[in-house]
Formats: structure tokens, sequence, C-alpha cells
């Protein structure tokens, strides 16, 4: 092969060199901005100068010697660190949203630490702008806590949905085993003995402009459209294979649900009227129904906020009728959002027999204190008895004079002697006048 071949050779493989790592660099500008594109010229660098050095002896353009491949190299690496370090990361921009995964409800019966993640997603816009939530009552999860659930139900009006919790018992979830859809009774009966069975029923009594297939006196429902309570978008339902299950009838309180929570200790019967109750059935959107499962307020709640409320208080009215209890996480559930419409009336003329709330008696006022005895003031000292007078001691009496004679008594000048005068005597008053020596 000759000098001139050999020189037109490298000329092509360098041409073509030089446009992929422009191509490059093109790139690395169009994605990364200034810095993509230095990343990617000190890429091709770094590659060129590297093989040139250990090529040797070849002669690519201005790469001459080793000396040069090496110096090519090295401006390579630095392309590379400034533009490592300019970069900017790309980030998403305005309006992009990311796909979170959702899970459906299975029959299996959720765990506690289930039931609480799911009503913390389920019910973490559960609010309506009708009224507040007690923010000193939320807990973590955003429901309710206990004592809050307890004190919004004992505020409630009687007549109320919210006030009927009262009236439902809160237990644990019993064991799931023996449960079978049997147990509740052959799949939509005609317990109202109209001619129609219980599906056709709820599909007349939900449907708008419906049509009646022929020779079934109005039972058999064709079509129809769903004003769906579930997802709030109208439903065209149309009966035939492929078609039917967009429109399905709901249990409201399910029937696995209801099984775990107090029906196991009803009667055949009873549990049949549970299943074909009209009051515990709607029509609903099919694949949401089927989301829904087994699950109670705790674990799923109709996407369409504003029925929300009104779903609950159907669930509180059904447990009511049939005496079935609820879970502490489904009571703080169904509390939470009745606590938002908490003038949400039972359906169903339902009336639940709601506690008479207790009251406590205001204690008794305290008696006042007895004032304090008013100290008597010390009697004043007695006076000191005055000194008995000291007796006067009668005179003396006067010696007794004694007149011997009437010449005795003249001669003591005595004379005459008056009866009284000392020394008078009879004897001196002969004649008894009361004068003596006369």
């Amino acid at each position: 092969m000759d000098a001139g071949s050999t020189s037109h050779r490298q000329r092509l493989v360098l041409g073509i060199a030089g446009g992929v790592a422009l191509l490059f660099v093109v790139a690395g500008f169009a994605t990364g901005g200034p810095g993509g594109g230095l990343l990617m010229a000190g890429c091709a660098a770094l590659i060129l100068g590297v093989g040139a050095a250990i090529a040797g002896q070849a002669r690519w353009a201005f790469i001459a010697t080793r000396q040069v491949a090496a110096a090519v190299a090295a401006a390579g690496v630095v392309a590379l660190l400034v533009g490592g370090a300019t970069t900017t990361p790309t980030q998403p921009t305005a309006g992009t949203t990311v796909a979170s995964p959702t899970t459906e409800s299975t029959s299996a019966a959720p765990t506690p630490d289930e039931e609480d993640a799911a009503a913390e997603e389920a019910l973490a816009d559960a609010e309506t702008d009708e009224t507040p939530l007690p923010a000193d009552g939320l807990g973590a999860n955003g429901l309710l806590t206990d004592g809050a659930a307890e004190a919004v139900v004992a505020k409630a009006g009687r007549t109320t949905a919210l006030a009927a919790l009262a009236a439902v018992e809160v237990k644990g979830r019993a064991p799931r085993t023996g449960y079978a859809r049997d147990q509740f009774g052959s799949s939509w009966l005609d317990t109202d003995h109209n001619g129609c069975d219980t599906r056709n029923d709820i599909l007349a009594r939900d449907l708008s402009s419906e049509t009646f297939k022929a020779g079934t006196h109005d039972c058999v429902v064709l079509t129809g459209h769903l004003a769906d309570p579930y997802s709030g978008r109208g439903i065209a339902f149309q009966r035939g294979q492929g078609t039917s299950d967009d429109v399905q009838i709901d249990h409201v309180v399910a029937l696995s649900d209801a099984w775990q929570k107090g029906a196991q200790s009803l009667s055949v019967a009873r549990r049949t009227a549970f299943a074909n109750d009209p009051l515990n059935l709607l029509a609903v959107d099919g694949p949401l129904n089927m989301q829904k499962g087994d699950g109670d307020a705790a674990t799923w709640l109709p996407p369409n906020k504003a029925y929300r409320c009104s779903y609950v208080a159907r669930q509180v009215a059904v447990k009511v009728s049939y005496g079935l209890w609820m879970t502490q996480a489904e009571k703080n559930a169904i509390a939470t959002i009745l606590a938002t419409c908490p003038n949400e009336p039972l359906p169903g003329g339902i009336v639940a027999k709601v506690p008479a709330p207790v009251t406590t008696p205001a204690p008794a006022p305290k008696p006042a204190p007895a004032p304090a005895p008013k100290l008597a003031p010390a009697p004043a000292p007695a006076p000191a008895p005055a000194p008995a007078p000291v007796p006067v001691a009668p005179p003396a009496p006067a010696p007794a004079v004694y007149y011997k004679n009437c010449d005795a008594a003249r001669a003591a000048g005595a004379a005459p002697v008056h009866r009284g005068d000392p020394g008078y005597d009879s004897r001196l008053d002969r004649d008894g006048d009361g004068i003596g020596c006369e």
C-alpha cells in the first residue's frame, strides 16, 4: 500500500472520528447545557489523546507526537472535571405527576396495621368545607383519636348518624372462619315477593331511563343510566355478556365484614334478609365495587368525597338495624367523616336507640362556714361587798330606879312619878290613876 493511500485513509478515519465527536458535543449541549457539552468534548479529547499516545507512530492531524497526545488527553480530563461541576441536573417540569402504586381491598380480613395505613391514605382528604375538624383531636393518621371521636359523638344531635354511633358496640374483629357466601342465603332472592329478584329491584330503583325485557312484567332491566354515587360520574348500563358488570350491586356493609362483626350469631333467615335488604344495597360502578372488596370505612371510602357522609351514615344505619359491631378504627374513621357533616341523618327512617347522655350532677355547694362565735366580754369583777355596818350597841339600859315609898321619891325629886317613868310602881299609885306620890 503506498504512502498516498495511507494518508487518505488516515484523513478519512480522522474525519469520521471528528464528526462523531462533534455529534457527542452537540448532544451534550442539548441535554446538559454548556456543562454537558464540556463533558462530551472532554470524553472525545481523552479518547483521542489516549489512542494517539498508544499508537505512537500515527500522525493524526495535529497529534504528531506522544507528548501532544498526552496534552490532548490531559485537556480532555480537565474538560470532564469542569463539565461535571457545571452540569445542572434535570428537574421535573411543573405539572409532572409521579404515579404511585395503589392497593385494592381483598376478601382477606385486613390486619390492624393495614387498617391504620389504609385509613390514613383514604381519609387524608376526608374533610369537607362544611365543618372543620378539631386539629387538637386528630391523631397521626389524620383520624379523630378515640377520645375525640367519643366527644363529637356525645355532642351530636340525637337524631343524627353521628349520634347513632353511640348505639353501635365497639369490639375487635372476629375470625373469618366459616364464612361463605351461602351463609347469607342464595344470591338475589325475591325476599319481598314482588316477582322480581333483588338485583333487578335495585337496578330498577337506582337507574334512570330503564328499559325492561319483554314478558318479565318489568322485572329484568335491559338498559338504563346510573348516576354512580361512588365515582360521581354517569354510567350507561346494558345487560349482556361483558357489559352487565359495568354496574354492580354493592353490599354497603360487606357480607364478610358483617360475618366478622356479629352476623355469625344471626339466624340464616336474618342473614338472608341482611343480604337482600335494600338499605344495604346500592347500584354502583363495577370496578370500584371490586376495589372495595370486603373493606369497611377504615380501609375504603368512595373516591367521590361528596358522597362519603351519606355512605358512612348508611353503614351506621345497617349496623344499628342488625346489631352488628364496629372496630375502634372503623368508628374513628366514620366519626371523622360525620364530624364534617354533623347533621347527616340516618337513611331509611332508621332510629337508633341512642343512650341518654350521662350527666354528672353538679357538686352541692359547700356550706358557708359558720360565723365565729362572738366572745362574751369578760364579766366585770363583782364589787367587793360593802362591809357590814358595825351594829350600834343599844344603849345600856338605865339602871333600875326603885323608890321604897313616896317619901323616897320625893326625896329623890322624882315625885310625882308617872306610869312609865323610872321608879314608877303601882305601890306608889294607890288610886291607880297612873300618877304615884301625888
